[in-house]
């Protein structure tokens, strides 16, 4: 596994990219900037009048500085607001017992504070990886006619889902440029409207440059923070936008991608928010203060999916054909290089292991103590097309013939686009464009990664989000690909579909 130091640009020249949308928005005038560290960053001028706050802002930034938190301050608060949230559901745990002796009382918060240990005791162990809940063996297989059921539609490709932490509110973006927000049980929906091009400006848009002022609303990643307040958005028009979940308004946008913007993250439990894009660059952002953090480097093709949990890690996969794992604090990061063709979509199983997806139809289940993938699924989703000749899937079950896909060759359906695992469990799932997504079991090390079943739905399935509760599973599918039109299966529906589990 190799090691690589710092996040800093390579200090050779950069090659030019010939697609208009990485075309530079501020001339070949550059200037040298500093960043912590021994290593120079080249930055455009647009960056480094974002970077100092715009025209006229230099007081106002020098004046919040001198009122602003430590980041001891901060961590401290933060870690104090979750520690108040623990203590509330222990205290509804103990609810019914109410009592005016101060002696009750005593013992009642002594129960709490008991409660509380061994919810961040567990926690942490889920955490770690030491130990997962086990969800995939309770989860029965679903009885004929028990599928997926849409939830809502879309006029064009659903790009992105994303779940509420209580997992009572879902929200999903599409290449139309819509964003909405929809309850779980009921399905009532509630449309996000983007301001006029004056309000985006004030809130610290920029003006678009080439193809991108052509689908400068065509959202690609959706990312929800863990307390619920904030959604952040990104897509063609190469900005990060932020929007209040309360109100549904728009309250901040975060240029500084010469790319689109690909994916998107918030790091649980905290206000940081990663941006991954085409520009080969992952950046970090702090939604409090809406301010800029830093730029991490190390990709040598557009960044495809980003992933964190609580810790300051990210994880991300490239075009390159490397997943990176990026350990913020220490500025440093560890590569993993596939053998498959390219990377498609990744995410975290724990702070240690990760799961994958690649464009030639195999799952990759790697862990941070090895370069290479501990176990390898080839073959995850069998094309349809193999599936008439054969009449079986990959580990030999029959498969459910579900769309007529003519028009696509049946490697382009067999690509795993999304992977999602039910945090801190054994339970995860794989979706690509053969008319399935799969269910699967993740044993440990020494086992390996099993098949459950599967779960007819027809579309490329571009985005997947487990219930916290592994109660439901779900997706977002469209006629199209999630970033690109290389394929089109015409009867697929684009929407929102979600499947229950009954557990045992």
């Amino acid at each position: 596994m190799k090691k690589k130091k710092n996040f800093s640009a390579p200090s050779q020249k950069k090659k030019r990219f010939s697609d208009p949308f990485f075309e530079s928005e501020g001339g070949d005038n550059k200037r040298r900037r500093k960043f912590a560290g021994d290593d120079d960053i080249e930055s455009s001028d647009d960056d480094e009048a974002y970077l100092s706050g715009g025209e006229g802002g230099g007081e106002e930034d020098e004046e919040d500085n001198e009122v602003e938190e430590t980041a001891a301050e901060k961590k401290k608060r933060l870690a104090d607001a979750y520690l108040e949230k623990i203590r509330a559901i222990a205290s509804r745990d103990e609810e019914d017992t109410q009592s005016g002796d101060e002696i009750d009382r005593e013992e009642i918060e002594g129960k709490r504070d008991s409660l509380v240990a061994k919810i961040l005791q567990q926690e942490q162990l889920e955490e770690s990886g030491r130990t997962r809940r086990a969800i995939a063996s309770r989860i029965q297989a679903p009885e004929p006619g028990e599928g997926f059921r849409v939830l809502l539609k879309h006029r064009q490709a659903v790009t992105a889902v994303a779940l509420s932490e209580d997992d009572l509110k879902g929200f999903s973006a599409s290449k139309d440029g819509t964003i909405v927000s929809w309850d779980v049980q009921s399905g009532k929906k509630e449309k996000y409207s983007w301001p006029s091009d004056e309000v985006l400006k004030s809130h610290g848009a920029k003006d678009p440059q080439g193809r991108a002022s052509k689908h400068s609303k065509h959202v690609l990643a959706l990312a929800i923070s863990t307390d619920g307040r904030y959604m952040a958005s990104g897509g063609m028009d190469r900005h990060v936008h932020l929007w209040d979940v309360r109100t549904r308004e728009h309250i901040q946008t975060f240029p500084g991608h010469k790319g689109p913007v690909s994916c998107l993250t918030f790091r649980q439990g905290s206000s940081e928010l990663f941006s991954g894009s085409f520009d080969r660059s992952v950046k970090i952002w702090n939604v409090e203060d809406r301010a800029y953090v830093n730029t991490l480097f190390g990709h040598q093709a557009e960044v495809l999916t980003i992933d964190s949990l609580r810790k300051e890690r990210v994880l991300t996969v490239g075009r390159d054909r490397t997943m990176h794992l990026f350990k913020v604090p220490e500025e440093s990061q560890f590569i993993f290089r596939a053998s498959a063709s390219s990377l498609e979509c990744c995410c975290f199983i724990n702070n240690d292991e990760f799961l994958s997806g690649s464009s030639e139809g195999s799952i990759e289940h790697w862990t941070a103590k090895k370069k290479k993938p501990i176990h390898i699924v080839k073959n995850a989703h069998t094309s349809l097309i193999e599936q008439r000749s054969t009449g079986m899937l990959s580990n030999g079950d029959i498969g459910h013939v579900a769309l007529n896909p003519e028009s696509v060759s049946s490697s382009a359906l067999s690509w795993v686009s999304s992977v999602a695992v039910c945090r801190s469990s054994d339970l995860a799932a794989s979706g690509a464009g053969n008319g399935l997504i799969r269910l699967w079991k993740l044993e440990g090390e020494s086992k390996g990664i099993c098949p459950l079943f599967e779960l007819p739905l027809a579309g490329f399935v571009n985005s997947l989000a487990f219930a916290k509760s592994g109660r439901f599973l779900v997706a977002g599918v469209g006629k199209e690909p999630r970033l690109g039109r290389w394929g089109r299966i015409a009867n697929a529906q684009n929407g929102v579909a979600i499947h229950s589990f009954k557990h045992t």
